[in-house]
């Protein structure tokens, strides 16, 4: 039997030439698949995506263990960073957690690079669930000449 593999990026996402390394990163990206988050949109400008908390993303208190948020921020964090046509990674990131999601809780997300200077960038990720902010991620990216 055949198990189909799914996707990171939705249909129509990302499909332009120029992403053409952005597509092979996710299409490679194991822990983002392992999340089940969709990417539902990708440009210069912002990412987008969500997922949904399942029970084995639950900690002892019933709530989104914090790394499973940070890797679906981190996630968002590179398709953001590299969409702008050059290989890029993290260089230094934090978050703050500001209150939980649950179990069945669908997280979305939201990626907006605010600067670019030479080889470098900030961006900033929030992520919502149920109209709140669960967390507010940053990271700064370094453009790299291969990976």
């Amino acid at each position: 039997m055949t198990q189909t593999v799914p996707q990171i990026l939705a249909p129509g996402v990302a499909e332009g030439a120029e992403f053409d390394h952005v597509r092979t990163m996710f299409a490679n990206d194991a822990a983002s698949r392992s999340l089940g988050m969709t990417i539902t949109a990708l440009n210069t400008e912002e990412v987008r995506g969500h997922f949904t908390i399942r029970p084995e993303m639950c900690n002892g208190h019933g709530t989104a263990q914090g790394g499973i948020l940070f890797t679906f921020a981190d996630s968002l964090f590179a398709g953001a960073c590299n969409a702008p046509g050059q290989p890029a990674v993290a260089a230094q990131v934090n978050i703050h957690f500001i209150s939980p999601a649950r179990e069945s809780d669908v997280v979305e997300g939201v990626a907006v690079t605010r600067q670019a200077w030479g080889r470098n960038g900030i961006t900033d990720v929030t992520l919502t669930s149920n109209g709140r902010v669960v967390a507010e991620f940053r990271g700064t990216s370094r453009t790299v000449r291969s990976i």
